[in-house]
This record gives structure tokens, C-alpha cells and sequence, in this order.
């Protein structure tokens, strides 16, 4: 699912942000939540595609 995988790519991404953000870096923390917003609304769609998938099925 393509929705998916560019959820993943996104939590990879941003791994080198988080562990500047806990190193007190103030503009990796900014980064960081900018990008969380992101991934946050990428769950959504993979959630939503997951439902889309599952429809059909309870029509039956």
C-alpha cells in the first residue's frame, strides 16, 4: 500500500530530527513537529485506505 509506505518513510526521516531535538537543538524540535503534523495526517490516509479496503466486505 502506497500510503503506507510513505508513512514509513516519514518516520525514518525524521529520526535524525528527534535525536537533535533531545539534544536541544530548538530548530530540529520545530522540524520535528512540523513533520509530526505530517505523519500524523499520512495515518489518517492509510487509516481511511484500510477502510476503503474493508467496505466492500461488509456489503456482502
Amino acid at each position: 500500500m502506497e500510503e503506507y509506505q510513505k508513512l514509513r518513510r516519514m518516520v525514518e526521516e525524521v529520526a535524525d530530527d528527534v535525536d537533535k531535538a533531545c539534544g536541544g537543538n530548538k530548530a530540529a524540535g520545530t522540524r520535528v513537529r512540523k513533520i509530526m503534523q505530517d505523519i500524523k495526517n499520512a495515518a489518517q490516509d492509510v487509516r481511511k485506505r484500510v477502510l476503503d479496503m474493508r467496505e466492500p466486505e461488509a456489503a456482502k
